[in-house]
């Protein structure tokens, strides 16, 4: 199986900048009442969900988590559909049933359950192979997540059955507001090759970079070699959900100097950086107004009834 070129440098950069500004937009909106629930943005994370998703083929799945926005707007999805999820109207994803952190539409699946999507993603990749359809499963995870059993448990399987699944270790330095250093011993990459799992590891956020080291190890999940893993260190500029943040401001501002929207708009003319902000902006108001134009989700088309028998 031979390597693709990655996407053109415009195409990577408005997919980073539409997550940016949507979940920039999520955050300065929060306050005024608009959603339900809580959110958890992905603000700084974006050359990871761009990058490894520009390896996404049609019909492979996609598992995230909590902080799914960028993972779906990676994916493919709508970014309308999203607001309105998020507001609880009858047009959003999951038709306002979600929220936030529970969307699935087509192959993409995210729960909110710390590491609760793991075995989900081991359980897809089982079926897949039991098909013989020789789709990958994507499975984004976090820091935080290692702190759970049965993420081991799956990652033994995942290994055992030489599943076809790619896990995506997203370490943004913070479990909620614990920093690594006190809820992490050991290296992450450790936890994989315990179970005879390959890693590729790097701190970066290139885009290009993350595309070249994701494609490189779906090559060898797609080609029957079993599942592989990518820790990816980055850092969220954004709080843990809408406003606990607890880092020092010094320490934010040090990896916002490594941004990697700046990054990649550096390898494009600026005449043409500033025609796709002004395009991604105009996207995003409409994407919102529209949603709140939208009607509420009918409360009565989320409860199941008392008796199921007709």
């Amino acid at each position: 199986m031979t390597l693709e070129s990655p996407p053109d440098d415009v195409t990577l950069y408005r997919q980073m900048l539409r997550i940016r500004r949507f979940e920039e937009k999520v955050l300065a909106s929060f306050s005024s009442g608009i959603f339900y629930g809580t959110t958890h943005t992905y603000i700084g994370q974006e050359a990871d969900a761009v990058g490894v998703l520009a390896c996404h083929e049609e019909g492979d799945i996609v598992v995230s988590n909590h902080r799914c926005h960028g993972h779906f707007l990676a994916y493919g999805g709508s970014m309308h559909a999203l607001a309105a999820e998020l507001m609880g109207r009858a047009t959003g994803v999951t038709g306002g049933r979600g929220g936030s952190q529970h969307v699935q539409w087509k192959d993409f699946y995210a729960n909110g359950i710390l590491g609760g999507t793991v075995p989900l993603a081991v359980g897809m990749a089982l079926a897949e192979k039991s098909l013989n359809t020789g789709r990958v499963v994507f499975a984004f995870m976090g820091d935080g997540t290692l702190g759970e059993g049965v993420v081991y448990e799956s990652l033994n399987m995942a290994s055992l059955w030489s599943l076809p699944v790619l896990f995506v270790l997203e370490n943004n330095r913070y479990a909620q507001t614990t920093p690594i250093q006190l809820h992490l011993a050991g290296e992450i990459s450790d936890r994989f090759q315990a179970f005879a799992i390959p890693v590729a590891e790097a701190e970066t956020v290139d885009v290009i970079e993350v595309f070249k080291l994701a494609q490189e190890a779906v090559v060898k999940v797609r080609t029957g070699e079993g599942p592989q893993a990518l820790v990816l260190h980055t850092y969220r500029y954004g709080p843990h959900s809408k406003g606990d943040d607890t880092r020092d401001p010094e320490e934010v501002l040090k990896y916002r100097k490594r941004d990697p929207l700046q990054l990649q708009a550096n390898r494009i003319d600026p005449d043409l950086c500033k025609r796709v902000e002004v395009e991604v902006e105009t996207e995003v108001d409409e994407a919102f107004q529209r949603a709140q134009n939208d009607p509420l989700a009918d409360p009565a088309s989320l409860t199941l009834p008392l008796d199921p028998t007709p």
